[in-house]
């Protein structure tokens, strides 16, 4: 008897488990929906989950669909249940629409983003995470010409140092970025300036000509090669396929308080596993009383207070956009899997 009881509490230790895991239904979802332009991948999930990111797990893809995930601007969803599991499909339009007088249009060729792309555009140019000697290392920014000491697109500068390349990017260094629990040194922040083209280099003064810019170049920034790190924008939400127990380590801007489609870096990356299009839940760590009886300091357990997807990848540390926050959220608190 002991053992039918045990085994009975397995299985439904089991069947909870995987309940939980399931996709849930917001109650006031919708049966269909037409994609409209400014939508996203993430807001069109959350009209029909709780969850968004378990979002590709109720796409069910259709013959005629070459990529569930490419969603377009006039696109009919609908929610159908095949083998009695919830799915979200695209549908067929046949109905006919008489305009009068005339209708003009236009091809639509760019399918909706997963997350809002303007929130982490500055993160898709060129800047990266290199190592303190790289930087030290690359050629830096004298001056402009005629002795100007900020510059842009159309001006010429002049750097000294050994040419990287013929075309190359103007960095400035940015963070520092070190474990808060190890003390191990993650990486420092090239902040991607500008673009030019050596144009003359004699003995270890290179002429620069800027051909674009996202901001004032400076003297003291720093010439580095162009890279092609295959940066992608079609993020499909997903949880890590290991375990993932991190901290947020940075907000981008500067402030203090952290919400809704900021930015911020977290002190796990590729060595740990981690993807882009990964979704962490970020726990709010619990306030710090004093046990009335006792006398002691009681730290309250942590609380999930939003979710973040990883957009970019480095060895040892990682950028998250926030995709929700039900409260403030700030540097120091942890990230693990949704």
């Amino acid at each position: 008897m002991r053992k039918l009881l045990y085994a009975l509490a397995a299985t439904a230790l089991l069947f909870t488990s995987w309940a939980q895991a399931q996709p849930e239904l917001r109650s006031d979802h919708p049966e269909r929906y037409t994609v409209v332009k400014g939508d996203t991948l993430w807001d069109i999930s959350g009209r029909f989950l709780n969850n968004p990111w378990y979002w590709p797990e109720i796409w069910h893809v259709n013959p005629q669909v070459a990529n569930p995930h490419l969603i377009y601007p006039g696109d009919r969803l609908a929610l159908v249940y095949i083998d009695g599991k919830p799915r979200i499909t695209k549908v067929a339009t046949s109905d006919v629409i008489r305009l009068s007088p005339q209708i003009r249009s236009e091809a639509i060729d760019t399918p909706i983003p997963a997350i809002p792309l303007d929130a982490i555009s500055s993160f898709l140019t060129d800047t990266r995470i290199v190592s303190a000697a790289e930087i030290n290392g690359a050629p830096y920014v004298l001056e402009g010409e005629d002795g100007r000491i900020i510059t842009g697109a159309g001006d010429r500068v002049y750097a000294r140092g050994q040419k990287p390349a013929d075309r190359v990017g103007v960095f400035r260094r940015s963070k520092e970025f070190v474990d808060p629990e190890t003390g191990e040194f993650l990486g420092l922040e090239a902040r991607s300036i500008a673009r030019g083209t050596v144009t003359a280099e004699n003995s270890d003064v290179l002429t620069l000509m800027l051909t674009q810019s996202s901001e004032e170049v400076r003297i003291g920034d720093r010439l580095l090669v162009n890279e092609d790190r295959g940066l992608t924008t079609n993020f499909v939400p997903s949880s890590p396929d290991e375990e993932v127990h991190g901290v947020m380590i940075s907000v981008d801007g500067g402030v203090s308080q952290i919400g809704q489609y900021d930015v911020v870096a977290i002190n796990r990356g590729e060595r740990e596993g981690l993807q882009s299009g990964n979704v962490l839940a970020v726990m709010k760590a619990g306030n710090m009383v004093r046990d009335p009886v006792t006398g002691e300091t009681i730290e309250l357990p942590s609380e999930r207070a939003g979710l973040l997807m990883v957009f970019q990848t480095n060895e040892k540390m990682s950028y998250g956009l926030i995709l929700k926050a039900t409260r403030a959220l700030s540097v120091g608190d942890r990230v693990t899997n949704p």
